[in-house]
Parts: structure tokens; C-alpha cells; sequence
């Protein structure tokens, strides 16, 4: 707490709900859970979204957990196994990969690549993305535009990507991603 500027700390139970009204909890922008306790994380995230609170963080160390808390009351469900997963899987991928995250038990994911290269050294770089054959079940989620920082989100078909440009994939069957890693690779040429 002494390392925190304007940063509220509280000393008590997280799950205290007389203690978070007395706080004002329905006027904090982020509450974060982060004990060793996965299911006091839970409750006490729970109960203040309950009580007003715009955003809560929530950390679980159990993976099973996380399956049962995405897509609930928890804004953001935060898990060091799969962030140990995620990043160990950034950097045995081919091509340029910023990040993985698995999904779904490990049976999807979603992988941020950057594309290097030209029409002459790239199987991708200086194509329509309607032009390109992208392996089946692995679909464009985002494009965050490396030059200019513009994101381009949705079905954007006829988007031409572009050196540097940061790709957002959501594979929902992994046994594509080689397919996928090789369609990301630069040619031999690149380099030379």
C-alpha cells in the first residue's frame, strides 16, 4: 500500500459487504481479487459487480475455475497457469508471435501474429484477405495496423495486409496451426 499513489487499499474481508458500501464500492472503477484464495477471489468479485462496481479482476489459480467464469459477472478472469501456457507457446510457434492464449481447455486459441515481407516474400503480405486460402476453422478476429496503429476489427474481406501489421486469430481446431504458421512465414528471399 505505501508503494501505491492514488490507489485505494483496504484492510479487511473482501467479502464484507458493509465494509466495501461504507467504501463506496459503486464508485470504484476496478476491483481486483488477487489472494491466493480462488474462492474468496470469487465471492469477493461477485459481490462487489454486485454491489456496483464497474470492472472487476479476478485471479484463479485453478483451471477448471476459469472455464466456469468466462462469459460471467467477472469482467476479467486471470489465470498464471495459462499465462505460463500462453507464453511458452508464443515461442515454440513459427513465424513472428507476439502472443498465444488457449481457449476452451487448451483445444483453441487465440494467436497475435505480425507479418513480415512483401507480395515477393510473403504468402500473405500485399493480399486481399479474401484472396488468401486461410486454413479451415481459423478465422481473423482483428488487424491492429502496424504503421498507423489503426484496428480493423470484423469481416473486412477485401483489406490488403501490410508489412507489420498485428493479425488476431482465433484457431478453434490447433491442429491447423502448422498450416497456419506456414502461411505466416517469410520466403528464404526475405532475408537475402
Amino acid at each position: 500500500a505505501e508503494n501505491l499513489d492514488n490507489t485505494l487499499v483496504l484492510q479487511g474481508s473482501a467479502t464484507d459487504e458493509t465494509l466495501l458500501d461504507e467504501e463506496y464500492i459503486d464508485e470504484i472503477d476496478v476491483f481486483c481479487a488477487l489472494t491466493n484464495d480462488d474462492e474468496n477471489n470469487i465471492m469477493s468479485s461477485l459481490l462487489a459487480k454486485n454491489l456496483g462496481a464497474k470492472r472487476v479482476i479476478t485471479i484463479v489459480n485453478r483451471s477448471s475455475y476459469v472455464d466456469l467464469l468466462e462469459g460471467n459477472k467477472i469482467d476479467i478472469v486471470v489465470s498464471p497457469h495459462l499465462i505460463t501456457i500462453g507464453s511458452i507457446l508464443a515461442h515454440i510457434r513459427r513465424g513472428d508471435v507476439v502472443a498465444v492464449h488457449p481457449l476452451r481447455r487448451g483445444t483453441a486459441e487465440a494467436i497475435e501474429v505480425v507479418v513480415h515481407g512483401d507480395k515477393n516474400t510473403s504468402a500473405i503480405v500485399g493480399r486481399r484477405i479474401s484472396g488468401i486460402k486461410w486454413p479451415s476453422d481459423c478465422y481473423i478476429s482483428a488487424i491492429v495496423r502496424g504503421a498507423t496503429g489503426e484496428v480493423i476489427m470484423g469481416h473486412h474481406t477485401e483489406t490488403i495486409l501490410q508489412d507489420g501489421d498485428h493479425i488476431i486469430f482465433f484457431v478453434s481446431r490447433r491442429r491447423v496451426l502448422p498450416e497456419l504458421e506456414k502461411l505466416i512465414q517469410v520466403k528464404m528471399g526475405f532475408f537475402g
